[in-house]
């Protein structure tokens, strides 16, 4: 046994020494060669009764023999009903200054709609609390097909649920506070916020994830608001007024079945006003865990929706064979699915993009989308603006504006000569 076999045994005594090869290789062992793993989390499944004013435990729902208040639910192996609306967390409530309602004909009152309007939205008439058919659904649905393949389904609320989801997103999900790397879909934030931490990174490491909406099912969309303080009965009903389940009937597209399984359990429906923050909020574990990851190894992290962004100096680069894998472990763990066909590394000597925006040096538009915007705007004071409207955009003129003032935002000089030649468009042709 030569030195370096005695100390490698001596100081870690539950390892294998290696194996010498005649050239005088060192080969370890399979296990050591492993991806590294992360300690599984250890959650204390206890209810914990600090600061809390919650009476009685969740896991315990109390029954009563007679209805205790309208659409309450009927337990059929015992024949009595269940009081859900008995443990609510005031506390929390006001801590975060929210509407406080226990019962359906409550939440009804807060909403401004008859109680019947609002059961018939959650479909508390129907048959699996699901649409039939696409005539009795609360959504329009539309389907897109992906650059990368497969298709993603559009829901639009209709207009009553609209309003409905539109008040629940006003009055009580933009008052909960989001983790500091979180930048999509939230006030005071951008994809110029999201990019500015990553500027002059050596390298730049990007996930995506995959269905992000349709991968927060029902259950976490409940759990969400039973962390704001609410009972259990208005949390149900919450969730399933924020949440969609595809009609029995529903078709699929372009002969791809498997393109309507993500969306058959009750999911955060793409199109909702209230999703966007939802899905922030699910989120929530993730970004804690992944920020903390990135410390470590002292890296940034940001993200937009389901862009998830890392940048870190040289150093940070050695640490990529190690750190992708944990990346992908903590998101596995929290329930959502990594889109391996969207994971990129991008160096210095490369053009680093984050949500869009030009990163190497400082924040700054691509010179592809600088040309193309440039070329739109000349030909619309040659031919006219509707001539360049090919995507058929309902006020061309505004969508324009939007984009050079989106250049003007990251590059003064550039915004400042497509501001010229969007002045100079004669919006009579």
């Amino acid at each position: 046994m030569g030195l370096f076999d005695f100390l490698l045994r001596f100081l870690l005594p539950g390892r294998r020494a290696p194996e010498h090869h005649a050239k005088g290789r060192v080969r370890f062992s399979q296990r050591e060669q492993q991806k590294p793993r992360l300690d599984p989390l250890r959650r204390d499944t206890r209810r914990r009764e600090v600061g809390r004013s919650v009476q009685p435990p969740a896991s315990e729902p109390l029954e009563a023999s007679e209805l205790p208040y309208q659409f309450a639910r009927f337990s059929s192996s015992y024949g009595l009903y269940l009081d859900l609306c008995r443990d609510g967390d005031a506390s929390r409530l006001e801590q975060f200054g929210l509407p406080v309602f226990h019962t359906p004909e409550q939440l009804a009152d807060w909403l401004g709609l008859p109680l019947p309007t609002v059961a018939w939205l959650v479909h508390r008439f129907s048959n699996g609390d699901r649409p039939a058919s696409d005539r009795e659904a609360h959504y329009h649905y539309h389907w897109l097909r992906k650059r990368t393949g497969g298709f993603r389904l559009i829901e639009a609320p209709k207009q009553v649920l609209k309003s409905v989801q539109s008040a629940i997103l006003r009055e009580i999900l933009d008052r909960i506070p989001l983790h500091v790397g979180c930048h999509g879909f939230t006030a005071g934030r951008s994809i110029v916020t999201n990019a500015q931490p990553h500027v002059g990174s050596a390298v730049l490491v990007k996930f995506d994830l995959k269905n992000f909406y349709a991968t927060v099912r029902f259950a976490r969309v409940v759990a969400i608001f039973r962390s704001l303080g609410y009972c259990r009965e208005a949390a149900i009903w919450l969730g399933r007024l924020t949440t969609s389940a595809l009609p029995v009937s529903a078709s699929y597209p372009g002969g791809e079945a498997l393109a309507v399984l993500p969306y058959r359990h009750r999911h955060l429906p793409q199109g909702a006003p209230s999703s966007p923050a939802l899905a922030n909020l699910s989120a929530y574990g993730l970004d804690i865990r992944l920020s903390g990851l990135g410390r470590s190894f002292g890296a940034r992290y940001t993200r937009y929706g389901d862009d998830l962004t890392f940048s870190g100096p040289r150093p940070f680069v050695r640490s990529l064979r190690v750190f992708i894998p944990l990346v992908t472990q903590i998101i596995r763990s929290e329930r959502f699915r990594v889109n391996q066909k969207k994971r990129k590394v991008l160096r210095s000597n490369q053009r680093q993009l984050v949500t869009g925006v030009v990163v190497n040096e400082r924040p700054n538009v691509s010179r592809k989308d600088y040309d193309r915007l440039k070329a739109i705007l000349t030909n619309s004071i040659r031919h006219g603006p509707s001539s360049q409207n090919r995507e058929q955009h309902i006020d061309f003129a505004a969508h324009l504006r939007g984009r050079v003032a989106h250049v003007c935002q990251l590059n003064r000089a550039r915004g400042a000569k497509l501001l010229g030649l969007y002045q100079q468009i004669d919006w009579q042709l």
